[in-house]
């Protein structure tokens, strides 16, 4: 590992105008090592051999810092989430994301690199889906739902720290469960009127999961959020929570929206 003082003149050489190429061959770094230092020439901690912060590590356990984005992530990972071992320790968070929702893709990528701004994310591509990938150490300290088998097959209860994160950020845990396993949708139906056949459009959201954990927590911060839902005719083990009343959507819609 190169010291701060090779960083900082490898990097003044660039500042002066010298090539990556030319800088690359007079000090002997790579040029991916310069073009990672002028992004950031600090170390980082794992290279310095220290573990990475992780708030529920402390000798006193804390919440994340950016408690939004922690909750957008949970509702991601509850919904379309996974945490899986890793052979050489520690354990890789992946979240399916359809590729029709760049969007979601990005915004994904964003919550996990803002809750672990120390782990990067990365995409691996799958047959109609990309799975928005982050290796750690803490993933399992963040989220202590994570075990064996299918969540639908477990108890998922939410700790009293993940609890208060949800009552703080309500909007973005909601957002972040209608982002994976849910969707705005444009329903129609027709009625007569004065004698004649009229068309209606009329939106709605709808959130599918198979745990009846998982839909509770969704249906009991829509309850403090003051939506209005219905539950749908199951079909199999699935639960569909529907929001359809004209004044539920709109709330939905100032804070959720279609996905992009």
């Amino acid at each position: 590992m190169y010291d701060m003082a090779t960083r900082e003149h490898a990097l003044a050489l660039v500042a002066a105008g010298r090539s990556l190429n030319s800088v690359s061959k007079e000090t002997g770094v790579s040029r991916a090592a310069l073009r990672a230092w002028q992004v950031r020439i600090e170390p980082l901690p794992r290279l310095l051999g220290q573990a990475a912060p992780c708030p529920r590590c402390r000798p006193e356990p804390a919440a994340p810092q950016n408690t939004a984005a922690y909750s957008y992530l949970l509702g991601l990972y509850l919904g379309d989430g996974c945490i899986s071992a890793h052979p050489r320790g520690g354990h890789q968070l992946r979240i399916a994301c359809a590729d029709a929702w760049p969007g979601l893709i990005d915004a994904c990528r964003t919550a996990i690199t803002s809750v672990r701004p120390e782990d990067t994310a990365y995409i691996l591509q799958k047959q109609g889906c990309v799975m928005v990938t982050s290796y750690g150490r803490h993933w399992t300290c963040l989220f202590p739902q994570h075990g064996p088998g299918r969540k639908h097959e477990r108890a998922i209860i939410l700790e009293n720290w993940q609890q208060g994160i949800v009552h703080a950020c309500p909007w973005d845990f909601v957002r972040g469960l209608v982002h994976s396993d849910g969707c705005r949708v444009t329903n129609w139906t027709t009625r007569i009127v004065r004698g004649e056949r009229k068309r209606y459009e009329y939106p709605r959201y709808f959130f599918t999961n198979t745990s009846r954990e998982i839909v509770d927590l969704y249906t009991d911060t829509l309850d403090r959020l003051g939506v209005e839902w219905r539950t749908l005719r199951q079909k199999r083990a699935a639960v569909t929570v529907s929001v359809a009343r004209r004044e539920s959507v709109a709330l939905m819609d100032a804070h959720i929206g279609p996905k992009y």
